[in-house]
């Protein structure tokens, strides 16, 4: 009984309005977004980010030992792998990071090592300097 007394009646036309396409009519039943942008920010809330660790004072003199050895080795282009953190650049905290490659300086001015790649990597975030290739010393 529902709708009986309309079912049979055909739809009215309009001489000044066309019947919309078919593709158009199903368009208004589709999703939409009603906060544009919150599925964004939802993700990026569910983003995890390490915490930057404080170093205790042993492993921050280790890590002066290492950067001192590292300047004695220069003109080698030692290979070596710096573990260092990454600031986040939308929220708190960061992540981790290692980088393998040939020392080329260190960088009196930005405090850095730079790579034979371009690569640099400033000092403050540095938690270790290991030495890879040939005779290499490790730390």
């Amino acid at each position: 009984m529902r709708y009986d007394d309309i079912k049979d009646k055909t739809r009215p036309l309009y001489p000044d309005l066309p019947p919309m396409p078919i593709h158009d009519r199903a368009a208004q039943f589709s999703p939409f977004a009603a906060l544009v942008g919150y599925e964004d920010a939802v993700e990026e809330t569910e983003r995890l980010t390490d915490s930057r660790r404080e170093m205790l004072e042993d492993e921050i003199a280790e890590l002066n030992r290492q950067l001192g050895e590292l300047q004695s080795r220069l003109r080698e282009r030692p290979e070596i792998r710096v573990t260092y953190f990454i600031p986040d650049k939308k929220k708190d905290g960061g992540r981790y990071a290692s980088k393998i490659g040939n020392a080329r300086t260190i960088d009196q001015y930005s405090n850095a090592i730079v790579f034979t790649d371009g690569e640099s990597i400033p000092v403050k975030d540095m938690y270790s300097v290991v030495f890879t290739g040939d005779g290499a010393t490790s730390g």
